[in-house]
């Protein structure tokens, strides 16, 4: 049995619809289908979701929000006529007006999108709509609560031999909906394969799999067959944007593999994500290369700061307490850094250099911006020598200046923090030089 996910640019028309509806009816253990919002069907176009957020800031800043709705409502009608089914969709865009209000729910609006193309979907394909509110559930905060949906869904999809699920959202206890993060439609997908024990998740896209490099700076770069949950995380963490990063976990522990497929494409091989590699596999020193723009350095120096216990604990808990999630925090006897995404410090810069300059009067503070991080991420990096030494001799002679090393004693990756203005020179500078890995 699998679980299939279609991807916006998969369903963005009538087309598009019937070329996956035809994909299911290809191979009977496809049995549960989750769905995007329609995405973008040509360069210039604009993704439904992204038309729905507009609504919301319309409506709170008291402008007229129909002729985006209208648009909206022209996209689907397109679809149905396409597709040559009978649908009511007057009765949805009232129901979306009656709610139009600047107490709106923006993740009820914001998931309209799947709502309605499960709906279209599943009456095109004749298959049960179940609405993902009565499957997915969320705590406070926008927290999946796994276990209650993983028994919840499970046992009401039980009833059904096939379904077509909206992806993206699901409800909190009160039954007010919630969303995922943009993206979070493979997110559902994992969730749903994991409560009805599927064999096979699979994620159709418009892109034939995972590769080794980001294809906006490398052309042609090579695509990965096999890798493992840990690999993809921490690649797709660090901007591979193929998956996203959450929806390892559902399915992490249950070890339901998932494959990467194109939707135009459909008889290329794609990339299988595995929580091991097949044992008689060798596995590749490097998987792939990754990173992200964006990040800021807070620095700080003072004599004796290793003998202040406590000190580092203190420096976190500030961090935390002003709302900042960071992400490394390379030290030496007398200076911490703290790397955190720079838009984290954005509203509250001089209230953390005051809170930390008034507790410990450092020697030297200060928070610098510009910093990128590149990932190279392989299972084999432990088990071959010297992987970490030409990661450094490349960056080295291509003339890059290394600002941050950070490497995990699991050595599943190396991360360099370098200044932005040298990320695309970075990605394709190790990506020459470690070819030979792939």
């Amino acid at each position: 049995m699998k679980t299939v996910k279609f991807g916006g640019t998969s369903l963005a028309s009538a087309e598009m619809m019937k070329h996956c509806a035809d994909i299911l009816k290809s191979d009977d253990a496809r049995r549960y289908v989750i769905v995007s919002a329609p995405g973008k069907r040509f360069d210039g176009d604009i993704k439904v979701t992204d038309l729905l957020y507009r609504i919301y800031s319309e409506v709170l800043n008291d402008y007229d929000p129909e002729p985006t709705l209208m648009v909206i409502y022209q996209r689907f009608s397109e679809i149905i006529e396409g597709l040559g089914i009978e649908f009511d969709l007057d009765k949805e865009f009232d129901e979306i007006r009656s709610k139009l209000s600047p107490d709106l729910n923006p993740n009820w609006l914001a998931s309209r999108g799947e709502y309605l193309n499960a709906k279209i979907f599943a009456a095109y394909l004749g298959w049960p709509f179940i609405d993902a509110k009565d499957l997915i559930i969320f705590k406070e905060n926008h927290i999946l609560s796994h276990h209650l949906t993983y028994k919840v869904a499970g046992e009401v999809l039980s009833d059904f031999s096939h379904a077509v699920i909206p992806g993206f959202y699901g409800a909190d206890t009160h039954g007010e909906i919630t969303t995922f993060t943009r993206g979070g439609s493979d997110v559902t997908g994992a969730v749903i394969a994991r409560s009805v024990k599927a064999s096979l998740y699979e994620n159709w896209t418009d892109v034939s799999g995972v590769m080794t490099a980001d294809p906006r700076i490398i052309d042609n770069p090579k695509q990965v067959k096999w890798i493992s949950y840990r690999e993809l995380r921490e690649l797709s963490y660090m901007g591979a944007s193929v998956l996203h990063e959450d929806a390892i976990l559902p399915i992490r522990s249950s070890g339901i593999p998932i494959q990467i497929r194109n939707t135009m494409d459909p008889d290329a091989e794609g990339t299988m994500i595995v929580s091991r590699y097949p044992f008689d596999m060798n596995k590749h020193p490097v998987t792939g290369i990754a990173g992200k723009k964006g990040f800021s350095n807070l620095q700080i120096e003072m004599a004796l700061m290793n003998t202040q216990v406590g000190f580092g604990a203190r420096v976190l808990e500030i961090i935390a307490e002003n709302g900042i999630s960071y992400e490394h925090t390379p030290t030496s006897i007398d200076i911490i850094s703290v790397i955190a995404e720079t838009r984290y410090f954005e509203k509250c810069r001089s209230k953390i250099i005051m809170e930390i300059d008034r507790e410990f009067h450092p020697d030297k503070l200060f928070i610098e911006d510009g910093m990128a991080l590149v990932t190279v991420v392989g299972e084999g990096i432990s088990t071959n020598v010297g992987v970490a030494a030409k990661v450094l001799q490349i960056i080295s002679n291509a003339g890059i200046n290394v600002r941050m090393i950070d490497a995990g004693c699991s050595e599943l990756n190396i991360i360099i923090g370098i200044n932005e203005t040298d990320y695309e020179k970075t990605i394709k500078a190790l990506y020459d030089g470690l070819h030979e890995y792939f």
